[in-house]
């Protein structure tokens, strides 16, 4: 089991966020750490741990936002002009926790950046509940960060054979289980049929859920889903998708172990669930 399916390691104090007084204690607190994020994502660490310092000087509502407690002890992030690598270089050497917090950190920085204006009224907008929102002050519209919903699916045939495929952009030989994002008026289900249908002309039979998983580039929530396909003929979208075949365990195997196909990184959902697959196990306990 992943360890996004069990309770995270944040405390989001949701109950306190409003009282500033509070918040500015937590950031006071001589226990309490901040962790820089520039506007691209990147981050400081060690090599296999995320860099905090402690925090320092005056409490500043507009620049010092509180990711919630860890083990206690608050945690805050802070926008900074550059840091050391982007998210994705490090995110393999990263503990569980460590990677849950980055998470957060880099998708509240990089939303804050996005969102730094009302929607309704286009005025500048101003952080409110430690960061956690932005309201306006000519509307009073209060604005959140979102997180698009995007499928991910693990289709296989009659066979038992996994579907990969790939696109023109990813590094030489990467392959990866076909993903997709939801459209307006669109259940989780039907983005599934639709993305299938649309990247390699498949149809599908079975859909089931298997699980969650947080992506913050830019700001995702994918949805992975196991499907079975009606048909075995593939018919790539020219525009999508450079490459689709179908292969067996042994296969998938031969191929990786030559090197001429690679996975996606250990830490994303893409890969438990190809790996689920591998051993036998595409089921919502092993992938969520």
């Amino acid at each position: 089991m992943s360890h996004w399916k069990r309770a995270g390691v944040l405390d989001r104090c949701e109950d306190r966020r409003s009282d500033p007084a509070w918040v500015a204690e937590c950031w006071a607190n001589n226990e309490a750490r901040v962790i820089g994020v520039d506007r691209e994502g990147r981050v400081d660490h060690d090599g296999g741990a995320l860099s905090f310092v402690a925090t320092e000087g005056p409490y500043d509502a507009d620049q010092h936002f509180l990711l919630g407690l860890w083990d206690g002890a608050p945690l805050f992030v802070r926008a900074v002009p550059t840091a050391q690598d982007g998210l994705r270089a490090v995110i393999g050497g990263l503990s569980v926790e460590h990677l849950q917090v980055a998470f957060a950190a880099v998708g509240l920085i990089g939303w804050h950046h996005r969102a730094g204006f009302c929607p309704a009224c286009g005025t500048a907008s101003q952080p409110v509940l430690a960061g956690l929102s932005r309201r306006c002050p000519s509307c009073g519209m209060e604005d959140y960060p979102r997180s698009d919903a995007a499928v991910i699916m693990a289709v296989t045939d009659a066979e038992d054979r996994l579907l990969l495929a790939r696109q023109p952009v990813w590094p030489s030989g990467m392959y990866s289980v076909l993903a997709g994002f939801a459209e307006v008026g669109e259940s989780l289900e039907q983005t599934v049929h639709r993305e299938v249908a649309e990247e390699v002309g498949l149809e599908l039979g079975q859909v089931r859920y298997l699980g969650s998983q947080p992506w913050p580039f830019p700001r995702s929530l994918m949805v992975a889903f196991a499907a079975e396909s009606t048909g075995t003929e593939l018919r790539p979208s020219p525009t999508e998708v450079e490459d689709a075949c179908w292969v067996t365990r042994d296969e998938l195997r031969e191929r990786v172990s030559a090197g001429s196909m690679s996975l996606p990184m250990a830490a994303s959902i893409a890969r438990r669930m190809i790996e689920a697959w591998l051993d036998g196990e595409l089921t919502a306990e092993r992938v969520g």
